[in-house]
């Protein structure tokens, strides 16, 4: 572990991802005690202010405080985008190892579903799922979960074709190893490092998809804070007070581009022809 954090520490792009990662994930879970006002708390005096010594970041049209309502959308969104891509994840995965595994009309059935959800742009897909679930925060991220199994099914197949073509795995199947035991002792180990390359790239993008659908109105729904749904209620007071845009929208930034960053510096070091080539 050591050794790894030495080799991404010397890797700039995924320094500075991971660094922004440790602050993104850091704000969500420590929101409570970061934040300086009650995020739900409204104060009509108070509403739409600039940053000031009592508001660090301001305030929205209801006199809530900013930074305290960016704190827990963090919390919204990474809590959102964690769940989406860990169902992907597991059953994207798990379905692509047994189309590898069994073959045949097993390959067939499974890939082709696949490919029928991928033909669909992912935030279409997204909202005819959320139009049938419903708005809210679980089902936002079920939403993305189902729209991202593809792609972890797809990356999982290719390579273990690869594995379950070696020696060893024929040798485990000649001795009477069960399935479920090569799949998951023999062929998941060496195909663990493009999930895990892809797990922090789709974070960044499910972050950003969570944003857009709370932002049309089907993710998160008020008063829970979440950063699209504090974007898209900024957007008829721009011009009298424009930072709750400007504080929300560069939250989904940095958010998104440290875990995209984050991604990038991974797939440097865990790709051995990257890695042999940077050497």
């Amino acid at each position: 572990m050591r050794r790894f954090f030495g080799r991404l520490w010397r890797n700039r792009i995924g320094s500075i991802g991971f660094v922004l990662c440790v602050v993104v994930v850091g704000a969500a879970v420590f929101a409570p005690q970061l934040a300086t006002h009650d995020p739900f708390a409204q104060s009509i005096r108070e509403r739409m202010q600039g940053p000031t010594t009592a508001h660090w970041l301001g305030t929205d049209n209801f006199g809530r405080d900013l930074w305290s309502r960016i704190l827990y959308g963090y919390r919204t969104s990474v809590s959102t985008a964690l769940g989406a891509v860990t169902i992907a994840t597991l059953v994207g995965g798990l379905a692509g190892l047994v189309a590898a595994y069994f073959g045949g009309w097993t390959d067939r059935v499974i890939m082709r579903f696949m490919d029928v959800l991928l033909a669909f742009p992912i935030i279409l897909l997204a909202i005819a799922v959320l139009a049938v679930l419903g708005p809210g925060a679980v089902n936002t991220g079920l939403a993305i979960g189902i729209v991202y199994t593809p792609i972890f099914a797809r990356l999982a197949r290719g390579p273990a074709l690869t594995v379950l073509s070696w020696d060893y795995v024929a040798a485990a199947r000649a001795l009477g190893a069960p399935p479920l035991r090569i799949m998951l002792r023999h062929v998941l180990p060496n195909i663990a490092a493009p999930l895990m390359v892809q797990v922090t790239l789709s974070l960044s993008t499910a972050i950003l998809v969570e944003a857009s659908l709370s932002f049309l109105g089907l993710g998160t729904q008020p008063p829970t804070p979440s950063l699209g749904l504090m974007l898209s209620d900024s957007r008829d007071y721009l011009l009298l007070s424009p930072w709750t845009s400007v504080f929300s929208g560069l939250a989904i930034l940095l958010a998104s581009f440290g875990f995209n960053l984050f991604g990038d510096g991974l797939r440097d070091l865990l790709d051995p022809a990257l890695r042999n080539a940077a050497a």
